[in-house]
């Protein structure tokens, strides 16, 4: 059985800088479309693969080499799709990491080499430009009779393999006003945040709009200087509130509760009927010169238990995440049952929580 709760003795105080978001700060994705060579004929084939194909005779004519005309079967290129994150300021000529991922038949990518590849941003514009060798985590390897593969040949990284050519027109600096968004909405929270700011400074600089923002202003003597105003208010202890909910995951069995679950006054019980059948057969061998025949006889036993272990229980009102655990905990259940009671609860309205399934 497994089951896990955030302990109510616990305070989750947490800083400003670990629940929000600031406007404008963020990474970015870029994308791109290249081509891998050097396999070990581990690649694409051109006949199945005829993007890589265009794409290498694209390629080559770009070189001053025209093969329009010829047969090739190198199985030593694929075409790979390639991304990065662009971080927020990242300044023009910052090298950062790529990913790397086999788009046609190839089978590994150990080994090969990404040729010059343009990286875009969702704008259509070009931020960076990709290159160099590959590192492969897995590997595949097979003989007449027997394959070992472990992880993912076919995708790789590129550490330090894009150059950011393009920086991001965002002057952090010349903003009046910076809103802080939460990465769990909420409005108690929200207002938190806003009630700490404002402490700090002395004056209404900080405004909650909505659950999920914080609207801050720029005090006078910060003018200019916005990094000094956010390193403040980063440091800044909240602490979080967030509703009553309570999560399973029916595949694995795992049940996640918030401090703030709360039951009312309930009856629980729950009982299993199990059939257990067992097939012994026998071997019934007949006398010496009685002219009979080795037969098989079969033999079933049969057993039901119908759980009468299990009695009504009552769960009563108010009790702490900790008392409504060890409660249903004693009845003895497994992470399945206890899945189909909570929802019950639920259903009879004697949960005051929310139940997420996942």
């Amino acid at each position: 059985m497994l089951i896990l709760m955030g302990a109510e003795a616990a305070v989750a105080a947490s800083r400003i800088k670990d629940i929000v978001d600031v406007e404008g700060v963020r990474e970015n994705q870029l994308i791109g479309y290249g081509l891998v060579v050097g396999l070990q004929g581990t690649g694409d084939s051109l006949n199945n693969s005829p993007f890589t194909k265009q794409s290498l005779q694209a390629m080559l004519e770009r070189l001053g080499v025209n093969v329009r005309d010829s047969t090739m079967r190198t199985a030593n290129t694929a075409a790979v799709m390639v991304t990065a994150k662009l971080p927020a300021f990242a300044a023009q000529g910052t090298a950062i990491d790529v990913s790397v991922s086999a788009l046609g038949d190839a089978k590994n990518l150990q080994g090969g080499q990404l040729l010059v590849t343009p990286l875009m941003g969702a704008d259509g514009e070009v931020y960076a430009i990709a290159q160099g060798a590959i590192a492969v985590g897995g590997f595949d390897i097979q003989g007449e009779a027997a394959k070992i593969s472990r992880g993912v040949p076919t995708q790789g990284r590129i550490s330090n393999g894009a150059v950011i050519e393009r920086e991001l027109q965002f002057k952090l600096a010349d903003l009046g006003t910076v809103r802080l968004s939460l990465r769990n909405p909420d409005f108690t929270t929200s207002r938190r945040i806003a009630l700490a700011i404002n402490d700090l400074y002395g004056s209404p600089v900080a405004e909650p709009t909505d659950p999920s923002t914080v609207r801050l202003s720029m005090p006078p003597k910060f003018r200019g200087n916005i990094v000094d105003l956010l390193t403040d208010v980063e440091q800044l202890i909240v602490e979080p509130d967030l509703p009553a909910k309570v999560v399973v995951d029916e595949a694995t069995g795992i049940i996640v509760m918030g401090q703030e679950v709360r039951v009312s006054t309930v009856a629980v019980a729950q009982g299993n009927l199990t059939v257990m059948i067992t097939e012994n057969p026998q071997v019934s061998q007949p006398q010496p010169f009685a002219n009979g025949q080795t037969v098989v006889t079969p033999q079933t036993q049969i057993q039901v238990a119908d759980g009468k272990e299990h009695q009504l229980a009552v769960v009563r009102s108010g009790v702490t995440l900790q008392e409504l655990v060890d409660g249903l905990n004693a009845l003895g259940l497994g992470p399945r049952d206890l899945i189909s009671i909570l929802q019950a609860i639920k259903a009879a309205g004697a949960l005051q929580a929310d139940v997420e399934v996942m």
